[in-house]
């Protein structure tokens, strides 16, 4: 897997060996990168916000303007066009962080070993979701450690993923 949770997961149930965090000399809290993760479910619901919004069916019930997206307002009321949300909790973790958290859902010490930086990584990465916020209606729910239970419940029960 090339993202962290997934890799975090198959290093507790014995599919890879180790965690490989990648620098730990950003000018952040513990060195590791931060980024933004989001449960999948939040995103999930996002995306249907997303969709209701350009159906016409604003998430938070009050009618609004055509804001930052383009296009006509069919006789229906529905939407065309384009708009652009991040979908994210607005906050960070470090990777550390993402680790020590799933130590915490699965009961075990995960092994991790740092190594270099990869060229182009940045110190940390966010959404800023202000306007989902207001447009959608729809702010994230789960928390980093509630992402990581389910990860470990779903890995735990799949050790072989969708291919068992």
């Amino acid at each position: 897997p090339n993202n962290l949770l997934p890799y975090v997961a198959q290093v507790a149930t014995g599919k890879l060996e180790c965690i490989q965090v990648f620098g730990d000399d950003y000018p952040t809290p513990d060195g590791t990168g931060v980024r933004d993760y989001i449960h999948v479910v939040d995103l999930a619901r996002g995306h249907v916000k997303a969709l209701d919004f350009m159906g016409g069916k604003v998430g938070t019930g009050k009618a609004i303007g055509l804001g930052s997206i383009e296009g006509p307002v069919a006789e229906d009321g529905t939407r065309s066009g384009v708009a652009i949300f991040n979908l994210g909790t607005g906050t960070g973790s470090s990777v550390l962080e993402v680790i020590k958290s799933f130590e915490q859902a699965c009961g075990k010490e995960l092994p991790y070993r740092i190594v270099e930086r990869r060229p182009g990584d940045i110190a940390e990465n966010y959404a800023a979701c202000d306007k989902a916020a207001t447009e959608l209606g729809w702010v994230a729910e789960y928390d980093l450690a509630r992402m990581c239970a389910d990860a470990w419940n779903w890995q735990s029960q799949n050790p072989n993923g969708y291919n068992a």
